[in-house]
């Protein structure tokens, strides 16, 4: 390693003199205030007009919460715990929600800052966050805004009029401007309703999207006594939720923590031996057109995989860091706004997109934690219809995880802390158990067996790997004692397999007792013992090279007295737990309905390109699919159908009674 370098672990190696890549890419980020002060409300700008004395709080728009939801959003009620969180806030009082991805955790704050007076602030971490919901509350009727750098100074004041003149109902903000004293000051010559933190788990310095600027929210509460505060995430173990709760203040809140299960979501782990042809018999297994993300470990991966996909017939696109502005704005639309894209990726992509019809989210990499898998597979399926969480994972995974946590920068405390969290990913790796039992005991919560992942439907084969386990170990044990020597896993099983290559009979390694004593394992196999021997502990891989050691536990197999109980990989085939093609919304309607359902479709393609929003911002698939099966013939019966406001319908109603009436 050269010496000054740094490791991104998501982004690959980096040259001294760059600096340490923005894992989430330039436009998500609200930059530091560079080039000069920020001009709010005017204060800084001279040729700034005065400014505008403010006019009060903004009156309720509502008097009911159901209300509002009916006429804003087209629910006729709200789900889960969401009636019991937005009465708590009205009525005045703090909450931390704790809610999966695709659980509704926006309205609990939306419809408070609509029934309550003033404007509600939310704290988002992401710009392109900011905009998404911002232009689908907009879609819906509300007048909501943001500020963040990609406005002009002209943008900024004429939001800052809005605010301090009553007129915002909601408005988002980005964490670091917080921490700006003319931000603070700007809030307080308005009136807020509600103060909202979304991706509340930023805060904790353990996490994985660990935010410095969170630290400072927790002053919120003296700054403005008497507003409702939130705190809403959607992946915290108990101890990130404790995080949480201490850090940003909230002693005296009330808590709302959801079962974190995504029922709809089928999990799937498989064997790493080829991951781009893996992925591509995954990918052609799903339903023609499905739109999915796909993370990889370096920026040079996600190319050449995204170029691989596209040579093999597949619409893929690479995102990365490293990429310009404008070409990460123009992937990032095209995913948005166009069916069947598929982008590849490092952990760049992701939390910022608000896009409800992923239908799969892979990964050809191990990720560094269980809180990372699930946040970026909580990515898919978000319109609750039928999604797949895929994943290829081999030995090279735990070997270059190790090595990164090893090499890594922060003191042994925070070493430790990430080995724990590597631990908890290998164990859901290699579990023969029910994957959602395994990954929600993660986060505190219970399931029974759900029957909709691979283990479930497809039982992995369990074999007795003992004496496998004390052929290797014992070759460790003996190049260690007898030559003082240490080596990586293809050496190890060409020692125990007899291959007669030039560094083995250079190094007399085909002297050793244990030559040749593994013949009846082939080399997938020794790989699959090794990688689940040191997913247990049992094995250690260290320094550069990742040369294997036997850990202390070791010497219990080696005795005898430690059972080694192995899943059997399968390779080679794909499997019935792939696919969605037997459950897409379209297949769920009747046949009669189905034409209806595509022309619908095919209308709210040419809205959103006219208008120049994603598709969703117009209508989800469900509605779509209500509005097949139901087809209504006048504007009054619009109300009954979900996801249809007073806004959409005024503005939507008459042209799709007329793509109804067409059929």
């Amino acid at each position: 390693m050269t010496p000054g370098a740094h490791l991104d672990p998501y982004d690959g190696w980096a040259p001294p003199e760059e600096p340490p890549a923005d894992p989430y890419g330039d436009e998500y980020w609200e930059p530091d205030y560079a080039g000069g002060p920020i001009a709010w409300g005017g204060a800084s700008r001279p040729d700034a007009p005065p400014p505008a004395a403010p006019a009060g709080p903004r009156p309720s728009r509502f008097a009911t919460a159901r209300e509002a939801l009916k006429t804003v959003y087209g629910y006729d009620a709200f789900r889960g715990d969401q009636a019991a969180i937005v009465d708590q806030v009205i009525a005045g009082g703090d909450a931390v929600v704790l809610m999966p991805t695709g659980g509704g955790k926006s309205v609990t704050y939306q419809v408070p800052a609509l029934v309550r007076e003033g404007t509600g602030l939310v704290v988002s971490p992401l710009i392109a966050l900011m905009h998404d919901q911002v232009d689908a509350l907009r879609a819906n009727g509300v007048n909501a805004a943001y500020l963040n750098s990609t406005q002009s100074p002209a943008e900024r004041a004429q939001v800052e009029r809005e605010y301090t003149g009553g007129q915002l109902d909601l408005l988002y903000v980005a964490p670091e401007r917080l921490n700006s004293e003319a931000t603070l000051r700007l809030l307080e010559r308005g009136a807020l309703s509600v103060i909202a933190i979304d991706e509340a788990h930023c805060v904790s310095q353990w996490g994985h999207d660990f935010r410095p600027d969170y630290l400072a929210l927790g002053g919120l509460g003296e700054r403005f006594p008497g507003v409702p505060r939130m705190a809403l995430t959607a992946t915290a173990t108990p101890e990130t939720h404790r995080e949480i709760t201490e850090r940003l203040r909230l002693d005296d809140a009330r808590h709302f923590v959801a079962s974190f299960d995504r029922p709809n979501i089928r999990y799937r782990i498989e064997a790493k031996t080829e991951p781009r042809r893996q992925l591509l018999s995954f990918i052609r297994a799903q339903q023609e057109g499905s739109a999915g993300i796909v993370y990889a470990l370096s920026r040079k991966s996600v190319e050449e995989t995204a170029a691989f996909l596209a040579g093999n017939g597949i619409d893929a696109i690479p995102y990365h860091a490293g990429l310009d502005a404008a070409t990460r704005a123009r992937h990032q639309s095209r995913f948005l706004r166009e069916d069947g894209v598929v982008v590849v990726a490092t952990i760049a992509f992701g939390m910022g997109i608000d896009k409800p019809d992923v239908r799969f989210v892979a990964h050809i990499d191990l990720p560094k934690s269980v809180e990372g898998y699930y946040q970026e597979t909580g990515r898919a399926g978000r319109d609750g219809e039928p999604a797949v969480a895929w994943m290829a994972y081999g030995l090279g995974d735990v070997v270059q995880q190790r090595r990164m946590i090893q090499q890594g920068e922060g003191d042994r405390a925070i070493r430790q802390r990430q080995q724990q969290h590597l631990d908890a990913m290998l164990a859901l790796c290699e579990t023969v158990d029910c994957r959602r039992q395994n990954l929600l005991a993660y986060f505190g919560q219970e399931s029974e067996p759900c029957g909709n992942c691979d283990t479930c439907l497809e039982p992995p084969e369990v074999w007795d790997g003992l004496i496998p386990a004390q052929k290797l170990l014992s070759t460790i044990v003996r190049l260690q004692r007898e030559r003082n020597q240490a080596f990586g896993a293809g050496h190890l099983i060409d020692i125990l397999r007899g291959a007669a290559t030039e560094r083995i009979r250079k190094m007399r390694h085909d002297e050793l007792t244990t030559y040749g004593i593994g013949k009846d394992l082939s080399e997938q196999d020794w790989r699959s013992v090794i990688r689940q021997l040191l997913a247990r502990g049992l094995l250690v891989a260290q320094g550069e090279y990742g040369t294997l050691t036997m850990s202390p536990a070791g010497a219990g197999v080696l005795r005898g007295e430690t059972p080694v109980r192995l899943r059997r990989d399968v390779i080679g085939r794909v499997s019935r737990a792939s696919g969605t093609k037997r459950s897409s919304t379209a297949d769920q309607l009747d046949a009669d309905d189905r034409p209806l359902f595509e022309a619908l479709r095919a209308w709210r393609a040419e809205q959103a390109r006219e208008q120049g929003v994603p598709a969703y911002v117009v209508f989800g698939d469900v509605t779509l699919r209500a509005l097949a099966e139901r087809r209504p013939a006048s504007i009054a019966e619009l109300d009954g159908i979900t996801g249809i406001g007073a806004k959409k319908r005024d503005a939507y109603g008459d042209a799709v009674l007329a793509v109804i009436a067409a059929h």
